[in-house]
Order: structure tokens, then sequence, then C-alpha cells
């Protein structure tokens, strides 16, 4: 007899920036066309087509990276993190639930957060998506979402045991708002808990700096977005207990 479940979808979980791929993968056509079509030197139809080889080439590690790097990359970073089941976990700038998913299958008697503006970083991108791919999962009931921006987040002091961002905060336009993302994560953050963010290694140097504390870990070619020049990179954090005698902040 089948299972129900045998007939759910698979999560998907989008293309990040998919104008991007999409760009460079028409320019990497254009060019190997244009190698064999137009009347170009011996040198000079080399030169086009090498550049639309290596154009598509990058196309193909972001692709891999946006379809499966990043999913292999988190399922081992949360094994890493060493969730005991209970806790409750915020993962700012969701998306469509990638983290969310994966950190729910370890939270049995816990909850996984997700917060998102759901703007068009993401193909798709829309509450509705996340909760489909929560739900194709299998951990719906262990998922929230909730519209709101990563620099007021409306949620209690020390409220989770861990925060994740997966390529989010650096969206943020200004760098005193991104400043403002990282205190709002750790606000929320409880004493002893884990901050774990994924983002470009410039934007994470400045949070380390802001912070003054924190290690950073380059992640290597599967979290490549299209080549070194877009290499994400670990930024990890724990926040400090409060001295005796002191609130926690």
């Amino acid at each position: 007899m089948s299972n129900s479940h045998d007939f759910l979808p698979s999560p998907r979980y989008g293309v990040d920036a998919p104008a991007f791929p999409a760009l460079t993968g028409a320019v990497g056509v254009a060019c190997c066309l244009a190698a064999t079509r137009w009347p170009l030197s011996r040198r000079g139809r080399a030169t086009t087509a090498a550049v639309g080889a290596a154009v598509l080439a990058s196309t193909g590690v972001y692709l891999h990276t946006t379809l499966r790097g990043k999913l292999r990359f988190w399922e081992r970073e949360l094994n890493r993190i060493g969730l005991k089941g209970g806790e409750q976990l915020l993962d700012l700038g969701c998306g469509r639930g990638m983290v969310l998913t994966a950190a729910a299958t370890r939270l049995p008697k816990g909850r996984a957060h997700g917060v998102d503006l759901w703007t068009g970083d993401q193909s798709g991108n829309n509450p509705e998506a996340t909760l489909a791919n929560c739900a194709a999962a299998g951990v719906a009931a262990r998922v929230e979402v909730h519209t709101a921006d990563m620099t007021e987040l409306p949620f209690e002091d020390a409220s989770f045991d861990v925060v994740t961002s997966a390529m989010a905060i650096h969206n943020i336009p200004s760098r005193e708002a991104r400043r403002s993302a990282v205190d709002e994560a750790m606000r929320v953050l409880r004493p002893g808990g884990q901050l774990v963010v994924a983002d470009l290694w410039w934007a994470l140097k400045d949070y380390t700096a802001h912070l003054g504390h924190g290690t950073l870990r380059p992640l290597g070619p599967g979290y490549w977005y299209g080549g070194p020049w877009f290499a994400v990179t670990l930024f990890r954090v724990v926040k400090e207990s409060a001295p005796t005698g002191e609130e926690p902040c």
C-alpha cells in the first residue's frame, strides 16, 4: 500500500537572484554563437568562444550553489550546531524555507521561526511558497513565518536559542541598517545561544568588527555564486552570558 507522503511534492526553494544567472547564461550563449557566426579573426573567434565558455561555466557554478550546494552546507552546519530537539530557532530572511525546513526536521519538540519581507531576491518568494515547502517536508506544524524587517524584529529579548541567516543581511542597503539587523539578532538570542550567518565576506568582516568577536570560515567552491569573487563565508558567534547579578540584554 502506498503511503500518503509518497504523493507530496518535493520542497522547491527557488533560485537566488534569478535575473543574474539568466543574464550570464544569455551572455555566455551569445558569445559562443558569435564565435561561430561573426566574421572574426581566428584569434578573435578563440577569445570570444573562451569568454562564452567561461561565463557559462560560472553560470553552472552559480546554479549548482543555489540549487544544491547551499542545501548540503546547511544540512552539515545544522548538524554541527548540535540541536537537541527542543530549541527555538529563528531564520532571518528565510525566503522559501530552505533553512527552516532543515532546522525543523531537527526540532521535534521545538520550533523554527522565519522572518522575511518577501522581496524578489529569490524566485517565487512568498510566505505561501515557504509554508508549502514546510508541508512537503512534513514539518509545517513546527514552523512559523512572519512578515517582518530584520532591523526591527517583533520578538522579545532572549527568545531564541539559535539565530541563522543565509545570504540575506547583505541585501540591506546601508551599513548602519545591516549592523542594526545584527544587533537585533543578538538581542533576541538567549545567553549561550548561537548566531550563524552565511553571507558575503565583505559584509561579514563588518559584522565581526561591529560585535567585537566571532569567527569567520570560508565555505569553499560549494558555496560560490559563480566563482571566488562571490564566495560565501560563515560567521559564528556565541552570545555571552550576562554577568552575575545583571539581567541578560
